[in-house]
């Protein structure tokens, strides 16, 4: 009888998803508008007027993938730069400051080409370049003012503005009244419009305290750092999206403002915005300030592609920490067909306490306090990995989670999924993308994401009929075709006994 009310559950979840899936699409559409400015940029507008107040989201098409050795990092910093203000915004004399910034960058590169000359440095003449450069850094900061961008939104009632940088994007998000759309719209053109980058190397000792917290700091965060290196020979995905220590020693603010000038183009944006707004009086507001950005040409698309991985690649750290395991897969990026059955694996094997994996490694054996699995790591644009990991219980070692994953994976390719088990994966991973919709700005990322993307903002809502078309023969051809131990780079991590322990066993 349990089972029998378990399956009649779950078939009841996937009529009322199948159902809200049909219905929002339409009601959606009926309230969505999308129109391409005269220069290039993208706007989503999708009314719901429950309160009066409006969710945004602006996608840069551009990330850490965007890249090449000597600026890595670079697109984070500029992230960091959007909130510094504009020209009419952060500075009491612009005039001042602008030919202030122009010695700065003039002392820096004084500096950083005697610094990093390979022979024939002269250390003293450094010195003194340093000091040029910090003087001029002093003299330009007497006119800026501290994070006035965030407090005109902070005083016009805006809530949650924040911003993050990924592998193969940019996004800028924030919470506003209606009654301050037109303010909204000045502001978030200021800073793509006319970008001051002032306190550039402020910033830049920021985010190398970052990296130091988020990597050199963290046991997973240097295991990380390995594993997606060496899982990647050629693509940029290789690279870590915070950047390499001496990238972010090196490069400038005129680095960052070319970087911004190839990448921030209106043709490579879109904005979403989803809440208490009508099209009608929105989008003259809209081509009104954004508008205003000059129409630039499109970022050329990325050459290089990864190569086929031919052999197992490994990678140990000794570590006086929790060991670690991870294995990773090559598989097609997020447009490929077959994505929506990447999904169903993910789910199946590591979503909650029913997951395969955790069942096996978490509840049954107890040999991990973890185990997980994802895909679309790095980045999901381009081919990306499928990600397999466990952490394991005191007293086991990364290696023991070796054969119980193993065990689970050929269970996939040899065995089909159960109807009631792939029926239970559809409705969950259905029920996840309902939930996503729940909030204007889940909304609004993700309709701004899927227009990036696909070039439509409905393919969010077509995840939902691929997922129910996903069979079990679906589930065991991709197992097959990616889970290939030519196909796999393996990174853990094993406890080093620390020195004075190894010494008092000596």
């Amino acid at each position: 009888m349990r089972a029998i009310r378990t399956r009649l559950a779950a078939i009841v979840l996937l009529l009322v998803a199948t159902t809200a899936g049909a219905q929002d699409l339409a009601s959606y559409e009926k309230r969505t508008t999308v129109k391409r400015l005269d220069n290039g940029l993208t706007v989503v507008i999708m009314e719901r007027h429950e309160a009066p107040v409006f969710s945004y989201a602006t996608v840069v098409n551009a990330g850490s993938a965007q890249e090449v050795p000597g600026i890595t990092g670079l697109a984070h910093m500029f992230e960091h730069m959007a909130f510094k203000g504009s020209s009419n915004l952060g500075t009491t004399n612009y005039t001042a400051e602008k030919a202030a910034l122009a010695k700065v960058e003039e002392a820096y590169a004084a500096y950083d080409r005697e610094r990093r000359r390979p022979t024939g440095r002269d250390d003293a003449k450094v010195k003194q370049l340093e000091k040029a450069w910090r003087d001029a850094i002093a003299a330009a900061d007497k006119y800026v003012v501290a994070n006035e961008f965030s407090k005109v939104v902070d005083r016009a009632g805006g809530t949650g503005m924040n911003a993050f940088t990924a592998a193969d994007e940019t996004v800028y998000f924030s919470n506003m009244p209606s009654n301050r759309f037109e303010l909204w719209a000045y502001l978030e053109t200021e800073r793509y419009l006319d970008p001051v980058f002032r306190e550039f190397y402020k910033e830049r000792d920021v985010v190398q305290e970052e990296r130091r917290m988020r990597y050199e700091s963290s046991p997973i965060g240097r295991l990380l750092l390995q594993f997606v290196s060496t899982s990647y020979m050629a693509h940029p995905y290789g690279t870590p999206g915070i950047g390499w220590p001496s990238d972010l020693q090196s490069f400038s603010a005129t680095d960052a403002k070319n970087f911004f000038k190839k990448y921030y183009v209106p043709s490579n944006m879109v904005v979403a915005i989803v809440g208490d707004v009508t099209p009608a009086e929105a989008m003259p507001l809209v081509e009104k300030y954004f508008g205003r950005i000059p129409k630039a040409p499109t970022p050329e698309p990325l050459r290089t592609t990864e190569p086929p991985q031919l052999a197992e690649r490994t990678v140990v750290l000794q570590e006086a920490a929790q060991p670690i395991y991870l294995e990773g897969y090559h598989r097609p990026a997020v447009t490929d067909a077959d994505n929506a059955v990447y999904d169903a694996i993910e789910m199946l094997m590591s979503a909650g306490r029913t997951s395969r994996l955790y069942r096996s490694l978490v509840r049954d054996k107890k040999l991990a306090a973890q185990a997980f699995g994802f895909n679309g790591f790095p980045g999901d644009k381009y081919p990306n990995l499928f990600v397999f990991g466990a952490v394991p219980t005191p007293g086991h070692t990364a290696m023991d989670m070796v054969a119980p994953i193993h065990a689970e994976i050929d269970r996939l390719k040899t065995q089909d999924v159960t109807p009631d088990e792939l029926q239970s994966v559809k409705t969950r991973v259905k029920a996840g993308l309902l939930r996503q919709l729940d909030s204007n700005s889940g909304l609004a990322l993700q309709l701004a994401t899927a227009q990036t993307l696909f070039g439509d903002w409905r393919e969010l809502f077509r995840q939902v009929d691929k997922i129910d078309r996903v069979t079990a023969a679906d589930i065991r051809r991709v197992a097959n075709q990616t889970f290939d131990p030519n196909n796999r780079t393996v990174g853990y991590s094993e406890r080093n006994a620390p020195a004075a322990a190894t010494k008092g066993a000596n």
